[in-house]
């Protein structure tokens, strides 16, 4: 029988909550599922059981023995110590995976108590990371990183983080007219890349999605040297595609 109220939307919202269904549907059978037992139970096709199963599988959170599947070894680890020295090396992980095949810097930023912070860069020589000439948490208005996490707050919240740090200007670009920058971010719809034209620095421009593992308001983010501004709608795409596998492995 079909799970009532099992979430079938699109996107990597979607897919994050049918992983999660797959892992509780397998856990409620102690001695192993088979693919096709999980289907029918969960009410999803076939192949995207498996893909799904092959995904968690992957990072340790199932396992395939004598054709059927069981909890892996990671889910021991849950709820210990030392979670969070696991979540932060499948997102390290995930970044660097993320960072090469995009030839450009990767980043995971959160709001959290009222203050922006850059939590993990994947950067290299081929794709070297935004300098950081003026603090981060001060200047949310001006880039991609800063009005995703901004985007994703109530108007109040917005209100508060914006009379704490006022928008500067950092280039000829930068919004500072609060009024404006708050109609935008109104306006952002959640599905679209934030991009950031040199707004924050001459030279850059970034793109973020948004990341919601739980109450992280968090979000994944790049950036390229603006002669290279052609790959950023691609490269966000790209960003955007990759979201769900990075809130999995920060959820569960």
């Amino acid at each position: 029988m079909p799970v009532r109220g099992l979430p079938v939307s699109a996107g990597p919202f979607g897919v994050l909550r049918r992983a999660l269904r797959v892992l509780e549907a397998v856990d409620r059978h102690p001695g192993g599922v088979p693919e096709a037992a999980l289907a029918r139970e969960l009410g999803i096709p076939l192949p995207a059981v498996r893909e799904l199963a092959e995904a968690l599988e992957l990072e340790g959170y199932l396992a395939r023995v004598d054709g059927v599947w069981t909890l892996g070894g990671a889910v021991a680890v849950l709820g210990q110590h030392n979670r969070e020295q696991l979540v932060r090396a499948r997102l390290e992980q995930r970044l660097g995976e993320l960072r090469d095949e995009l030839g450009a810097a990767v980043y995971f930023s959160r709001y959290h108590d009222g203050e922006l912070s850059v939590e993990a860069v994947a950067a290299g020589d081929h794709a070297p990371a935004v300098l950081e000439w003026v603090d981060f948490r001060a200047t949310a208005h001006a880039s991609a990183i800063g009005k995703c996490l901004l985007g994703q707050l109530d108007h109040d919240g917005r209100r508060d983080h914006l009379s704490r740090h006022p928008a500067a200007r950092l280039t000829a670009r930068t919004i500072t007219d609060q009024q404006q920058l708050m109609h935008r971010l109104e306006r952002q719809p959640a599905t679209v890349p934030v991009l950031d034209i040199q707004e924050y620095s001459l030279g850059t421009v970034c793109a973020a999605v948004p990341v919601s593992a739980g109450t992280t308001v968090g979000c994944l983010a790049t950036s390229l040297p603006v002669e290279q501004a052609h790959r950023l709608r691609a490269a966000a795409e790209l960003l955007a595609d990759r979201a769900a596998p990075l809130m999995l492995a920060m959820a569960v």
